[in-house]
């Protein structure tokens, strides 16, 4: 099985639970190097041209804006080819109950059909919110597993979780 892992992930100042803090490495990213351990799986990171504010209240404003202008920003790059992947573990945080916009600019320069899709959203308690529909939306002819919602905050201590929801999915 040759599977692509995909994700967006924000380091910098981060919200962990009533509380903000510096980090190095994004909570998504994290979780999708745990993927990447079970899985062997090729990795790719969905990274903006202009990316968001260092500062999480910055960074929230802009990208509620980007959201209500349904903005698709300017990635650094994308793979050349999907082709050669039968499933891809599509990896996120939770902005404004769905994917951070660049996500979708990654999801709509490739066609997704006959390939499936499990998403695995990092977030601080909102949960999938509507992300797996709009990934539905974004990807006609893909399948969409039942994705997985991790808390940020309990990111370390997520591998059972993973483990499990990858097990489901018959990738492991």
């Amino acid at each position: 099985m040759n599977i692509l892992i995909a994700f967006f992930s924000r380091s910098d100042e981060n919200y962990f639970g009533y509380e903000k803090r510096y980090v190095a490495v994004g909570n998504t990213e994290i979780a999708a190097e745990k993927a990447r351990k079970l899985t062997g799986a090729d990795m790719f990171q969905i990274s903006m041209k202009k990316p968001y504010s260092k500062e999480y209240d910055a960074c929230m404003r802009e990208s509620r804006e980007d959201k209500l202008n349904n903005a698709r920003p300017e990635l650094v790059s994308l793979p050349e080819s999907i082709d050669g992947y039968s499933t891809i573990i599509l990896a996120y945080p939770n902005y404004w109950k769905t994917m951070p916009m660049a996500v979708f600019t990654f999801l709509e320069a490739f066609d997704f059909t006959g390939k499936t899709i499990l998403p695995l959203c990092t977030n601080e308690g909102d949960d999938l919110g509507r992300s797996v529909e709009d990934i539905k939306r974004a990807c006609p002819g893909a399948k969409v597993a039942e994705g997985i919602s991790l808390c940020g905050t309990g990111i370390e201590s997520s591998d059972p979780f993973i483990e499990r929801w990858l097990r489901e999915n018959g990738v492991i």
